[in-house]
């Protein structure tokens, strides 16, 4: 008979320490930015500041000019991800998880907007909104509006959503910018 080995089992504390610890929260470290963003995969970023808090509590030596400077040159994005909120992930994750997210899009597409899009045909709508987008960074009040123009009974707001929720669109600089800021414009990863 052999005798079955097994793991230590974790105690509530030596678990809570170690996620503490993954989320670089027991001290700071020498992490570089990029790497630590991709190592927290993503940071919640509703508003532009948050960010910027995070790090700032989890980094030796964080200087908001360097986040900006990866927000400026994209390889940081701000991102709907998770659940649907706004995310500061590097590019390279974005690629990866708004896919995954995707399902989640979906949903919400089909639970808030199903009624208010009758008669929208989808795709079209998606590729309108790409190619507006990818024209110049737009609000989405400025998307609702330009997607009026081919749907004219539907609401502008419920347009630019539809948008949101099918492409993967990132908040462009200035906004988020450490000391500057701007409108809420986007455009497509």
């Amino acid at each position: 008979m052999t005798q079955r080995r097994t793991a230590p089992l974790l105690t509530a504390r030596a678990l809570g320490r170690a996620t503490l610890d993954r989320q670089l929260l027991l001290r700071r470290s020498e992490m570089a930015v990029l790497d630590a963003v991709e190592w927290l995969v993503g940071l919640q970023a509703q508003a532009p500041r948050p960010p910027y808090y995070a790090l700032a509590a989890r980094l030796a030596d964080f200087r908001p000019q360097e986040l900006s400077g990866l927000l400026e040159t994209r390889q940081a994005v701000r991102i709907s991800a998770m659940r649907s909120t706004l995310q500061l992930v590097s590019a390279r994750d974005a690629r990866l998880l708004r896919p995954l997210h995707q399902p989640v899009h979906d949903r919400t597409l089909r639970g808030n907007f199903a009624t208010t899009l009758v008669g929208v045909d989808l795709d079209r709508l998606a590729a309108a909104a790409r190619t507006l987008v990818e024209q110049r960074p737009l609000t989405f009040q400025e998307l609702g509006q330009r997607l009026q123009e081919d749907w004219p009974q539907h609401d502008h707001r419920s347009l630019s959503m539809a948008a949101r929720q099918m492409l993967p669109l990132v908040q462009v600089t200035p906004r988020a910018l450490w000391g500057r800021s701007g409108p809420a414009a986007h455009t497509t990863l």
